[in-house]
């Protein structure tokens, strides 16, 4: 997971993005832009998208920063507004029945990554074999909105339950259940290789 930016520094450049200050605006960009992506990237595993996604993210925060009063901290409003733009991107796309979400994260010539991914990468490009990490993508991809984004945040971005339920808006509990039901939905699927797949 990307280091955690100081959470004063972000209070800071979100009161002067309210403002208007477009170099706070870029400080921000810079400082948390790789968690955005990541988290995007657990949404629609393909750069591209996930870039898209990124750039909608940043447009609302620069448009909506002047509202941002700290009720939670900066990266909580800022995962909570980036999981909320992921959704409406895959449900856009499912309503325009436009290019699969899940597109090859993998080169068909060589079988190399077409990128250098961010770093941490999901857990499924570390797997041994490609075709399982694809496996694993379309997986996460099946799951229920809400288990999906459970998954992502507690497995993929590596935050804490607590955490977790803060960015979702529901207890603890919740997402301890919803991480159980998610593994179990990606045990049902992933039957083939889930013996090499670590259960958290």
């Amino acid at each position: 997971m990307p280091a955690t930016p100081n959470t004063t520094e972000l209070f800071r450049l979100l009161t002067a993005i309210g403002q208007g200050d477009e170099a706070a605006f870029r400080q921000f960009y810079d400082q948390t832009k790789g968690r955005v992506f990541n988290t995007a990237l657990g949404y629609v595993p393909n750069r591209e998208d996930a870039e898209e996604i990124t750039q909608d993210v940043f447009v609302a925060v620069f448009r909506s920063a002047g509202t941002f009063r700290g009720e939670a901290s900066p990266t909580t409003w800022l995962y909570r507004l980036t999981v909320s733009k992921a959704l409406d991107w895959v449900k856009h796309r499912r309503r325009q029945k436009r290019v699969a979400l899940l597109t090859s994260l993998f080169g068909t010539d060589t079988g190399d990554l077409p990128y250098e991914p961010p770093d941490p990468v999901h857990p499924g490009v570390l797997l041994d074999q490609q075709e399982n990490a694809a496996a694993l993508f379309r997986a996460i991809d099946k799951l229920a909105d809400k288990q999906k984004t459970a998954y992502i945040l507690a497995r993929v971005e590596g935050l804490s339950n607590v955490e977790t339920a803060d960015v979702m808006q529901v207890s603890v509990g919740a997402v301890e259940s919803l991480l159980a039901r998610a593994t179990e939905n990606l045990k049902k699927q992933l039957t083939s290789f889930y013996k090499s797949f670590r259960e958290p």
